[in-house]
């Protein structure tokens, strides 16, 4: 009886994987599949976003209305779109780009120290586009006024003067200057730090004879739903912190809701991606009116998360200042913590996406990551974290494989008593719990290892999912990227048939059965002989396949996910070994390999 519980926790443990593999990884390639076709669709016709909500949309109290979006207009390349404007260049050592004068956009910025691919003359990663270029996503600041306000503000097509001349570096700040010929005259100082971080300040001089009343704000658009990483394991799309609560929006749900607005203070917000982000850091002690909102203009779909300030009225004579943060670039751990503790940002490490296993996964890369500053290679530090972590759940692990031993030690007694009550399974099972009653046994130990390497085996598969330091780290031979699957197949022996097999329809993600993967496959097959084969030939066939059925799932994880599972495979089989002959029980792995080379069955002793 107890035989089948174990098997039945196994197979129920086994189909949630099973379950889990089809959810996160057969949906979504149907999903992008669909959503690449959506894309090419989108990219026939762009447009300009709305500068904040759409017109006749609902309005947090208190923010001023604004105008409607300008109709769809033809896409452009990416440089035919940046050649539309005067541009101030941006150049540091982590990043490259540059600032529209029409407009006075940040929309054109490359990560310099990040490539599209593992080959370092591959070109670097472009976060922010202009609008107009095949993929927009860009950061506005200004100001707006009152609705029925005439007073002329700068806009999208407003095109600044830069005082002076140079571009924005490290220590060079660039301003902007806006007259609107009405007694106002704006300006805009920009400076960068050397990481990733934007800040802002927006200036207003009054002139005139008169007060007038505006409301800084600050946004952060897209066009066009990007091609997702993730889908059901990882969140991308909108997101900030407002108040004391996450909030979190993929663009399907956005585009479902059309518009979610908060009133908070202690708020940062914007667009996440995988690696990247840009996000609006207005200072904690604000209070803004924010905004996550969709509109689509034609067939282009456009995202936007927008917070305005409390209004500025500036009298004659006076001035008005507003300041604003902008975090974009590669969400690095060190560098997003960095920004939470120094400029008091709530829960900013959240914009990495660590899961559900927050107090599991976070540690756990934070220690791989101390490990990999000392041997210099992150699939060295996966390794080194899995026999720490066997040693951490070492007295759990030895309890449960000590409980497994004397189970083994007690087989013939189990079986003499499931034949003398082959007809009486009541009277059968009070036998077996005098039996463990007896020789002090637990029933259930030996399922322990099992359900503990759960929640870590999420967790690490996160770090290595979501973290940018795996992304594009080698381990050794062809391995060049722990982030990916293991680029070889069985299917054209390892490389030396020139055959793609990824290429076949359908069954092409499942013919990707790398070397590592099958590492894996053999080093859990390994460990499952270590054990007598079940007396029922259905859970025999059931635990012969498991294996197997393993290999073809884990194949299209990462590859240093399958690393650790195999590594971790065969420290269990040595852990396990050893455990059961200090408890005298026989070791019969190799006994069942021969057994399963000769085709016999192995007979019960």
């Amino acid at each position: 009886m107890n035989d089948q519980k174990n098997t039945l926790l196994f197979i129920v443990l086994s189909a949630l994987i099973l379950f889990g593999w089809q959810f996160y990884f057969g949906l979504p390639q149907m999903q992008q599949q669909k959503q690449t076709a959506e894309q090419k669709v989108q990219q026939q016709q762009q447009g300009t976003p709305p500068g904040a909500p759409a017109p006749g949309a609902q309005q947090p109290a208190g923010t001023p209305p604004v105008p409607a979006p300008p109709t769809a207009s033809p896409a452009q390349s990416r440089d035919e779109a940046l050649a539309a404007s005067p541009r101030v260049r941006i150049d540091t050592p982590r990043l490259a780009g540059s600032i529209a004068l029409k407009g006075g956009r940040i929309d054109d910025l490359s990560l310099v120290q990040y490539r599209e691919t593992v080959d370092p003359k591959s070109p670097p990663v472009v976060l922010l586009s202009p609008s107009g270029s095949p993929h927009p996503f860009y950061a506005e600041f200004g100001w707006a006024a009152d609705s029925g306000a005439t007073v002329k503000l700068p806009d999208k097509d407003t095109v600044w003067r830069q005082e002076g001349s140079g571009e924005l570096s490290l220590g060079r700040s660039v301003t902007l200057v806006y007259d609107n010929g009405q007694g106002l005259e704006f300006r805009r100082t920009i400076t960068v730090d050397d990481k990733y971080l934007f800040a802002i300040r927006d200036d207003v001089k009054n002139s005139g004879a008169a007060p007038v009343t505006l409301y800084p704000f600050a946004l952060v658009s897209r066009h066009g739903t990007p091609k997702l990483e993730g889908f059901y394991i990882l969140h991308e799309g909108l997101i900030g912190v407002l108040g004391d609560k996450l909030q979190e929006e993929s663009y399907a749900d956005i585009e479902k809701k059309k518009s979610i607005s908060f009133n908070s203070a202690n708020a940062w917000l914007g667009i996440t991606d995988k690696y990247w982000a840009a996000t609006l850091l207005p200072d904690p002690e604000a209070k803004v009116q924010a905004r996550f909102s969709f509109e689509q203009i034609g067939t282009l779909k456009t995202f936007q998360t927008a917070y305005w300030l409390e209004p500025q009225t500036i009298a004659a004579g006076a001035r008005g200042s507003a300041d604003a943060r902008l975090f974009a670039g590669a969400k690095e751990v060190s560098i997003v913590d960095e920004y939470k503790d120094r400029l008091g940002l709530k829960l900013f490490d959240r914009l990495i996406d660590w899961g559900w296993f927050y107090y599991i996964t976070k540690p756990l890369f934070l220690t791989m990551d101390w490990i990999y500053r000392h041997v210099g290679n992150f699939g060295v530090a996966i390794l080194i974290i899995t026999v720490i972590i066997k040693l951490l759940f070492f007295p759990l692990a030895n309890k449960s494989y000590a409980s497994m031993a004397k189970m083994k030690a007690i087989q013939p007694e189990m079986m003499a008593i499931r034949e003398r009550y082959a007809d009486d399974k009541m009277k059968q099972q009070t036998a077996m719990m005098e039996l463990y009653k007896k020789e002090k046994i637990n029933p259930v130990a030996g399922c322990l290892p099992i359900l503990i390497q759960i929640p870590v085996f999420f967790a690490l598969y996160k770090v290595l999912f979501v973290t940018i330091e795996m992304r594009h780290q080698p381990f050794f031979g062809w391995i060049k990227d722990l982030s990916a699957p293991d680029p070889t197949t069985v299917f054209n022996l390892f490389g030396l048939i020139p055959w793609d097999p990824s290429h076949v329809p359908f069954l092409g993600p499942f013919l990707m059965i790398g070397a590592w993967p099958l590492v894996m496959g053999i080093t859990m097959w390994l460990q499952m002989k270590l054990n007598p084969p079940p007396p029922d030939p259905t859970q025999k066939m059931i635990f012969d396949w498991m294996p197997v059925m393993f290999t073809f799932m884990l194949a299209n994880f990462s590859a240093g996910l399958v690393i650790y599972w195999a590594w971790n495979n065969l420290l269990s089989v040595t852990q396990q070994s050893v455990i059961m002959h200090r408890h005298g029980a026989k070791i019969e792995l190799f006994d069942n390999l021969k057994n399963l080379f000769k085709g016999k069955k192995k007979d019960d002793e």
